[in-house]
């Protein structure tokens, strides 16, 4: 019999009945399941690294990206597998792995497959599964982190809406294996998949198994310059304007002065941080990918 760990927000009702509606269908399928202790951040990351060093079978998270963002730090380069049940606003690392849809039992049919190596990003504030980002992007998470409703994807466009009169540029220096420079931009993303924002296409190009990550930049553009360029960003096709350049590389450091870089939708930390992709890094079950 396998033993599972479920991760997932107890805080809540709906988290509650969900990691619960989990944790019984993994039961009836024969696994042995705790869940872990989750009624706070720090709780919720010390119980997962602890069911990870015990030796649990599987860590599945239930949840959004924040909820995946504490499983990846807890079994990056271990022999776990991470199992994914998408249930939050986000879920732009289910989504990148082909995993956002079907119904529970799908859900935790998948959670509980052969895994396959994914990539995640390695920086000095941790793990990293989907995008880093600052400057607008990181403005409209911490925004719609704060908004109870709506939920979803909705959440980020009202957040995105709320934040636009505040648009600022900012000055980065920026390092992408060896090529550095100084910038001024309006939004940065650094992208081991493509989506943040609940399926924004921030970096179009980018792949959780191929081993570079893709780097995004709309200038320090106006307002309404920003206003035409953003919505783009709902199908990629923001890269082909000409206040916005890319790049990709396997490293990349970013500094400026009194800053913060987000990831996973959540606030990873102060500048200067240093990310680097780990190719395989983790191991998802069930992850389905387009090459």
């Amino acid at each position: 019999m396998t033993s599972v760990a479920v991760l997932g927000n107890l805080t809540v009702q709906a988290g509650r009945r969900r990691v619960e509606a989990v944790a019984a269908a993994i039961r009836a399928r024969g696994r042995d399941v705790v869940v872990l202790d989750a009624y706070s951040t720090d709780d919720a990351a010390v119980a997962a690294h602890r069911a990870v060093s015990d030796g649990i079978d599987r860590l599945i998270a239930v949840g959004g990206d924040g909820v995946v963002h504490i499983a990846v730090n807890a079994v990056a380069r271990s022999e776990t597998p991470l199992g994914i049940v998408p249930h939050g606003s986000g879920n732009d690392f289910a989504r990148a792995l082909g995993l956002l849809d079907g119904t529970l039992d799908e859900h935790v049919e998948r959670a509980l497959a052969d895994a396959v190596p994914i990539d995640a990003m390695l920086t000095n504030h941790g793990w990293v599964a989907t995008v880093a980002t600052l400057g607008f992007s990181g403005d409209v998470t911490a925004r719609a982190n704060a908004i109870r409703w709506p939920l979803g994807q909705l959440r980020y466009t009202v957040a995105t809406l709320a934040q636009l009169p505040r648009l600022r540029s900012i000055a980065v220096t920026i390092d992408v294996d060896g090529r550095r420079c100084d910038i001024e931009t309006s939004l940065l993303a650094i992208g081991n998949t493509a989506c943040f924002g609940g399926g924004m296409l921030v970096c179009p190009d980018a792949e959780p198994n191929d081993g570079r990550l893709q780097v995004v930049c709309i200038g320090a553009v106006s307002r309404t310059t920003f206003l035409s360029v953003f919505p783009r960003v709902f199908s990629g096709r923001h890269v082909g304007h000409a206040d916005v350049s890319t790049d990709s590389g396997s490293a990349v450091t970013i500094d400026g002065d009194d800053l913060d870089l987000w990831a996973d939708g959540e606030r990873l930390g102060s500048l200067p941080v240093t990310i680097e992709v780990v190719p395989g890094a983790i191991r998802v079950a069930g992850a389905l990918l387009t090459r």
